[in-house]
């Protein structure tokens, strides 16, 4: 979903960063959906929020730009359609009773398309319900990763992520055509699996930081636990400085 160019590991994705659609579930909850309702959900990874929401009896379609992705949805869903595609680009001919989304549209610039889409994609008066990285969000890991990058790795950059504002948001959809009926940003600091967990995050979600000589990683990787240990490492766990940006909004 997004210009990212490093392909996703879908196996180290639901064996380290299951939190990422665990954390969904209480999405699905305000998506209420209903038996016969069409749903798309948008940046669907590897299909398991996909699936909750079949299970209500709803027509799932999930997309995602990731093939790897996508086949570890297909092969594990059964009775789902998956789709790849890019947010930007997806078209259909039918449109849906609503739209979901979770922990995607930070990776998606530039953002007014994804918006476009979004109120295509929609009957009228159909809703949309999302949740990705607000302002401030992972604002600790950022700041390290940028610190470290000219010495460690200086021609890649840390990922442009998207993290607006309610206001910046809210505005973007009302331009668009979606009318915001709640919108909050909340924190949620997240715990990481295992004692290396940041280094996990970060060769899952910034794979380009990484791209040095391999006798200087664990250099990095020391030096970034080092900068992160007092905000981030508590009773002997990491946590990722989530903030998360929701919103429920229907095409007007």
């Amino acid at each position: 979903m997004s210009d990212r160019t490093a392909a996703w590991d879908a196996k180290l994705y639901d064996d380290r960063h299951a939190f990422v659609w665990q954390s969904g579930a209480s999405l699905v909850e305000l998506l209420a959906p209903q038996p016969g309702q069409r749903v798309l959900d948008i940046g669907c990874g590897t299909g398991h929020l996909s699936a909750e929401i079949a299970a209500a009896g709803a027509e799932v379609v999930g997309i995602d730009s990731s093939p790897e992705m996508i086949d570890k949805a297909r092969a594990t869903h059964a009775g789902v359609t998956f789709e790849v595609a890019d947010v930007r680009e997806y078209r259909t001919a039918e449109p849906f009773d609503a739209l979901f989304s979770n922990a995607v549209l930070h990776w998606v610039r530039p953002p007014e398309a994804a918006v476009q889409t979004m109120r295509e994609a929609l009957k009228p008066g159909g809703r949309m319900v999302v949740e990705f990285g607000g302002r401030g969000n992972v604002g600790q890991i950022v700041a390290a990763l940028r610190k470290l990058q000219p010495e460690f790795c200086p021609t890649a950059t840390v990922p442009d992520w998207y993290f607006p504002s309610v206001a910046e948001y809210t505005s973007l959809l009302e331009a668009g055509g979606l009318e915001t009926r709640t919108a909050w940003l909340f924190d949620r600091p997240t715990p990481l699996k295992h004692e290396d967990g940041v280094r996990h995050w970060v060769r899952m979600f910034a794979p380009e930081v990484t791209q040095m000589p391999s006798e200087r990683q664990e250099e990095f990787f020391a030096r970034l636990e080092d900068e992160l240990r007092p905000q981030l490492y508590r009773d002997g766990q990491w946590l990722a400085d989530y903030r998360r940006l929701r919103v429920v909004a229907v095409k007007t």
